[in-house]
């Protein structure tokens, strides 16, 4: 959702990059890193302020997490193909992996929204979590709360364009007497990311999305949906072997399934493919190592699984937009 046109104004315009492609055709897009900014972005979406802020490209999907929400409610978007009216203090948890039909956004001539894109890692109590346990984290209930679970058993293959599990964007409201609040804390969270170089910008930028991410979490329904069973059995079995050489084959087969098929249903299911979350299992230890010890980065390499070196040097580039040494002295100072 927080892609934009090309007639866009500069703060408008996303950063997402295309990850993948899906078999029915959706595009799948990443957030890429930012450096020396927490992996999170703010677009405003006013017509009053500018008029061509919307996307015209037609149906995608995200892998990080999206929360909309409405200052002034006008028109409908379509989560997941289900059209979604948008309401005056309407708040909207987008799990990763939803299809947003952007080419289906209609009547919003009046309406007033923020789109907050993010990684859970642009959080400090996230970034030290396994991811493999983000989607059940009290600071993203909300995103829990109503996103689906499992609606095939474990070993259906499922089918059609849509993720078995993950059905419609979580939501919530706004209290009036809270909106203020909201728009203040999203204000402020938009004209920090827009001068990371000032004193202290990415530590406000992270409280200010903690801090959005209590509030929402507070909305949260009390009883957040059960976790999906196979989901849990293939991270319980990543959690216990990313540190060896393991491969999405490996963990495929000692659960009982094809590579193929289990990737697929992960991804269906979560937004990401096995070897995703094994590679971001992996990182976050990496970080974590970096963070904590002086240990050199081959023997950081070889205790998160990776082959060497030069190879974490290149996915850890790849990933956060910097260098291992320079992330390191970064934190550090």
């Amino acid at each position: 959702m927080p892609q934009s046109s090309g007639s866009t104004p500069d703060r408008h315009r996303s950063r997402a990059q295309l990850r993948t492609v899906r078999p029915d055709g959706t595009p799948v897009y990443r957030y890429p890193p930012r450096p020396g900014m927490p992996p999170v972005q703010v677009i405003r979406i006013d017509p009053e302020v500018d008029r061509p802020h919307l996307t015209t490209d037609g149906r995608h999907a995200h892998d990080f997490l999206v929360l909309v929400y409405i200052e002034r409610g006008g028109g409908a978007v379509a989560f997941g193909g289900q059209d979604t009216p948008l309401r005056d203090g309407d708040l909207h948890a987008v799990p990763p992996g939803l299809a947003i039909s952007a080419a289906e956004i209609v009547g919003l001539e009046h309406c007033r929204a923020w789109n907050v894109a993010f990684t859970p890692d642009a959080v400090p109590s996230l970034a030290s979590v396994s991811p493999l346990a983000w989607a059940h984290h009290p600071l993203l209930a909300l995103f829990a709360g109503d996103a689906g679970t499992a609606s095939a058993g474990a070993g259906e293959r499922t089918t059609g364009s849509e993720p078995a599990t993950v059905s419609r964007a979580a939501s919530a409201n706004v209290p009036e007497a809270e909106r203020p609040r909201w728009a203040s804390w999203l204000t402020e969270l938009e004209e920090e990311l827009a001068d990371p170089g000032q004193v202290g910008a990415r530590d406000a930028a992270s409280a200010l999305l903690t801090r959005i991410l209590i509030a929402a979490a507070r909305l949260a329904p009390s009883a957040p949906v059960p976790p999906d069973p196979l989901v849990t059995r293939v991270f319980d079995e990543i959690e216990a072997t990313f540190r060896d050489r393991v491969s999405a084959a490996d963990v495929a087969r000692a659960l009982g399934y094809t590579p193929g098929y289990l990737t697929t249903v992960v991804r269906e299911r979560t937004g990401r493919t096995l070897l995703d979350w094994i590679t971001e299992r992996r990182m976050t230890e990496v970080r974590r190592m970096l963070r904590d010890t002086d240990l050199p980065l081959g023997v950081v390499a070889s205790r998160t699984g990776l082959r060497d070196a030069t190879y974490l040097v290149r996915r850890f580039k790849d990933r956060y937009g910097t260098t291992p040494d320079r992330w390191r002295r970064d934190e550090r100072t």
